[in-house]
């Protein structure tokens, strides 16, 4: 971790969508939960009370249940792909790691999950 970098970690974000290929997961809501860590550069943050001096946790939660809870998707990794782009929106984003569970996917698994991560180009 650099210097000044805060991790922001949403844990068990559990949401519901419609995600599949299969005639029942085409027609029901499924389960799924949600982990994301977004770090960025906390120097104004460190030393203010003022909420636009930090990278506004609950903004990015609620675009992330706006989007999922009213998309359908047919795969798990472009579910996953929409919420880390929606992790990474503000400029001050440095990486951000998003997994994606689809609990009871496979018979005898408690989930199936995807993890994907993005680190800023330097030269952006």
């Amino acid at each position: 971790m650099k210097q000044n970098e805060a991790v922001i970690r949403i844990k068990n974000l559990r949401l519901r969508t419609f995600i599949g290929i299969n005639d029942d997961e085409i027609r029901n809501k499924q389960d799924v939960i949600i982990n994301a860590t977004i770090s960025y550069c906390a120097d104004k943050a460190r030393n203010s009370e003022d909420i636009d001096d930090a990278l506004n946790y609950r903004t990015i939660c609620k675009s992330i249940i706006a989007h999922v809870e009213h998309q359908r998707f047919s795969l798990l990794e472009k579910l996953t792909a929409d919420v880390l782009s929606l992790c990474c929106q503000h400029a001050w984003v440095e990486t951000a790691t998003v997994e994606i569970d689809k609990p009871h996917a496979l018979r005898f698994a408690d989930s199936v999950s995807m993890q994907l991560s993005w680190t800023k180009n330097e030269l952006e």
